[in-house]
């Protein structure tokens, strides 16, 4: 288990689950940050005690300049703030747990990295925008790279037979199939930022549940399995399990297929980052298979759902076509947050980003950056904003 902790977005969902497990384990947090709720952040600040903090809105950040000082911690400012978080030294056992929503946190991901710590990844986006350059330093560096998704976090123990792992045959991603699933596109033509905010199995912020809807988040976990289990895209079989029961499962080459069960609760995952390779008692609810109904599977309809479909061409032509279509739906699903735009106005947006511009397969962090400013003008140049 690690004793210490880097916590990137702890006022976030997966933040605040994430000290759940730190307050049981008593696991020491070394620096968190947020974005703008101080509120949540000064709580957190007074119970865990870390000496450094990251506030990310500049403005927010200037306003509680005072507040830091009387606290103790030290403040840095802005997403650079996040990325000196990362690279802090002299904590020995230490891990960051990155779980910033968006393209925001792949370059405190690669900061960490650089500096040589392990990272617990819940920000998919690293992958999903940068992929290449996280894997390449990750082998560079020699840390690990350990998955806080439920589902990747499945899959990753799935495949925990290093006898058995390089006889992989093919990945099976499960999906709750989000609150429209069977939905025709005449039906989600009608459907409210509301209806779309309630998703029946998880938990989570506003964006990733948007996400769930559309079933971006699918696409976008399809990209970060590719990257995170080197394996080809076609070798992932996405498969809808509405009780979110299974989280995920592989297959191998003698048919056999191995899953990993239990409760829709995403502290289980973040502690197996925490504690691995170690398994400990968690707070999460068991399984109990005798009030478990039924288990159901079904294809996921990309055809309804251009999200997913424009996900996996998007990752299917490589270079940075993962990143455009990323930046495309952060844009798309803020301006519907926003009611500026439809539930299906995502979509269209999203797959319509794949044939508006060329990319190479090869790129930097520049190129990354300037790849998701092009999505995101080209999303507001078809909505007229």
């Amino acid at each position: 288990m690690y004793k210490n902790l880097i916590l990137l977005g702890s006022t976030g969902s997966i933040g605040t689950q994430s000290l759940d497990v730190v307050r049981k384990y008593g696991i020491n947090v070394v620096a968190l940050s947020a974005h703008r709720n101080i509120k949540l952040l000064e709580e957190q600040i007074k119970e865990f005690k870390p000496e450094y903090i990251c506030i990310t809105d500049i403005e927010t950040a200037n306003n509680f300049e005072e507040k830091a000082k009387e606290l103790g911690v030290q403040l840095f400012k802005g997403s650079e703030g996040t990325q000196k978080l990362a690279q802090l030294e002299g904590y020995g056992d230490v891990v960051v747990l990155n779980a910033i929503v968006g393209i925001a946190g792949l370059k405190a991901t690669l900061a960490a990295i650089e500096s040589g710590k392990d990272v617990a990844l819940a920000n998919k986006e690293s992958l999903v925008t940068g992929g290449k350059l996280v894997m390449e330093a990750v082998q560079r560096n020699n840390v690990k790279l350990l998955p806080v998704d439920s589902e990747h976090s499945a899959i990753f123990q799935c495949l925990q037979d290093k006898n058995s792992a390089p006889s992989l045959k093919k990945i099976l991603l499960t999906a709750s199939g989000g609150p429209f699933f069977g939905y025709t596109t005449q039906q989600l033509e009608q459907v409210t930022k509301e209806q779309a905010l309630k998703h029946p199995n998880w938990s989570m912020g506003s964006k990733i549940t948007i996400d769930s809807a559309t079933l971006m988040n699918k696409g976008l976990e399809l990209i970060e399995a590719v990257w995170l289990f080197d394996v080809k895209p076609e070798d992932i079989q996405i498969v809808v399990h509405r009780q979110s029961i299974i989280h995920s499962m592989v297959e191998y080459s003698d048919n056999s297929v191995i899953a990993q069960l239990g409760t829709p609760d995403m502290r289980i995952p973040i502690q197996y980052s925490l504690t691995y390779p170690q398994r400990m008692e968690s707070s999460a609810a068991g399984l109990d298979f005798f009030t478990v109904k039924d288990f159901t599977f079904a294809p996921a309809d990309d055809d309804t759902f251009l999200c997913l479909k424009a996900a996996k061409e998007a990752i299917a032509k490589g270079g940075l076509y993962p990143c455009a279509v990323n930046g495309a739906n952060e844009r798309a699903v803020e301006l519907f947050l926003n009611d500026k735009i439809s539930f299906l106005d995502i979509g269209k947006a999203v797959y319509g980003v794949l044939d508006r511009f060329e990319f190479g397969e090869e790129y930097t962090i520049e190129d990354v950056f300037n790849a998701d400013k092009l999505a995101r003008e080209y999303v507001d140049s078809i909505f007229n904003i």
